[in-house]
């Protein structure tokens, strides 16, 4: 079997929309308090392996019977690197990561019923998910990119350094969050153990980082704007950022002041999730592949790749 190029980069594209739906629907489990709708793992219990008798056990069971897609649609972009004419290992080896990905979030999603939804578990099972939505965003990337053309940076070395340094505080206000969440009320079962912070304090950092995210990327905004290279490498995604993070920064100011609401903390994670995966695109976008003979030369600075 063999597959164009072109064909392989929309499994790649359904492989991450499966990778972020699911940390929507893990989500959802989580804010109907259906954490524990399934007491054991593999089976929904120890009588059934399959249990639909509650509305815990129905949204936990869709969850798990999700993940059963997104394995397909990993295993079709490990197969489809096989296919896809002309092979590349860099494309093998990115879905072969989506592959170890997966097995570990079904491994964790296994720990983190036994251990009675303990708060480390399921901060790490969200953070896990979007390890794999940044390996799905940089296979996107990389499936859309010329063949045998290495990647050369587009933007100076200091606009480097600060969409990194943008990266990094972006990482730091996820991981913030979900210690936030871990320390609320939607702990996916009414009985479980909580983190042991208080939730204002630890609010209070998150919002800083984001603050902190939002004020790099207005610099990094306008610093692109002033050199039409850059501006054309990074303009479209450093808007995009910007506008997804102001709404995720007003939904979360909303429903901090409002006793956290479980839609609007569903949105939040939605955004988060999104916003991530926009992140690696971003930071993926300082550097690109041409076409042989597409080069624009200049300083070294000012350089534009034309993909």
């Amino acid at each position: 079997m063999r597959i164009s190029p072109g064909r392989y980069r929309t499994i790649t594209a359904v492989a991450l929309g499966l990778l972020i739906t699911i940390v929507i629907t893990g989500a959802a489990v989580r804010l109907t308090g259906s954490g524990l709708g399934c007491d054991d793992w593999p089976n929904c219990n120890d009588e059934h392996l399959v249990d639909v008798s509650s509305n815990h056990s129905a949204i936990e069971q869709v969850n798990r019977l999700f993940t059963g897609l997104v394995a397909v649609a990993v295993v079709g972009a490990v197969l489809g690197s096989f296919w896809r004419v002309p092979r590349r290992r860099d494309l093998t080896w990115l879905s072969l990561g989506l592959v170890a990905g997966v097995i570990g979030q079904i491994v964790l999603g296994g720990i983190t019923v036994l251990v009675d939804l303990h708060p480390l578990a399921v901060q790490g099972h969200m953070l896990l998910s979007l390890v794999l939505v940044a390996n799905a965003v940089v296979l996107l990337r990389r499936a859309g990119e010329p063949d045998g053309v290495p990647r050369e940076p587009v933007v100076s070395m200091i606009t480097r350094r600060l969409t990194w340094a943008l990266a990094a505080v972006t990482g730091v206000a996820i991981v913030a969050g979900t210690v936030v969440t871990g320390a609320g009320p939607h702990a996916g079962d009414k009985d479980v153990q909580r983190f042991g912070v208080d939730i204002s304090e630890a609010a209070r950092v998150h919002g800083g980082a984001v603050i902190v995210a939002v004020a790099l990327a207005v610099v990094l905004a306008v610093r692109v704007q002033r050199r039409a290279a850059e501006r054309r490498a990074l303009q479209g995604p450093i808007s995009s950022w910007i506008f997804v993070a102001v709404l995720q920064a007003t939904v979360g100011y909303v429903q901090y002041f409002n006793d956290v609401p479980e839609l609007l903390v569903g949105l939040h994670v939605a955004g988060a999730t999104a916003l991530w995966a926009m992140t690696v695109w971003l930071v993926l976008s300082t550097s690109d592949a041409a076409a042989p003979g597409s080069r624009l030369t200049g300083p070294p600075a000012d350089r534009y790749v034309a993909a």
